[in-house]
């Protein structure tokens, strides 16, 4: 059952990202990407906001925990699970685990774009 609620909180999730993201783009017309940044951080502020509700002030069922964090707001940005997931790391004591993640996630992550992109023009070159 977690897993129908992943699947329909993500669809859910990314409909929604497209649709802010590119609506913030296009009122802007900004060559920044102010709708990529708008969302991460929409996505941050709500995850910081749904978790604390749903741990502090309401017994939630794992459905409902599945359905808001792992598919609406996973879906809706991945930043935000990295953000959440890091804050977990400071809040238990683990400042290197947390600065280790930060930059592992940001450069590893960059590293892995470039080299798709590499590839795909290596093998556009040869097909």
């Amino acid at each position: 059952m977690n897993l129908l609620a992943i699947a329909l909180g993500g669809a859910a999730g990314s409909l929604l990202r497209f649709w802010l993201s590119t609506s913030i783009q296009g009122r802007i017309g900004s060559v920044f990407p102010m709708g990529t940044l708008a969302v991460n951080v929409l996505g941050c502020l709500m995850i910081g906001i749904v978790f604390a509700f749903l741990n502090q002030r309401y017994n939630s069922s794992e459905f409902v925990r599945a359905f808001l964090i792992i598919g609406l707001l996973g879906g809706f940005t991945t930043f935000s699970a990295f953000s959440m997931d890091t804050m977990m790391l400071v809040n238990a004591g683990f400042w290197y685990r947390a600065m280790l993640n930060i930059i592992l996630s940001v450069v590893v992550c960059l590293v892995a774009v470039v080299a798709g992109m590499s590839l795909c023009r290596y093998l556009n070159q040869i097909f």
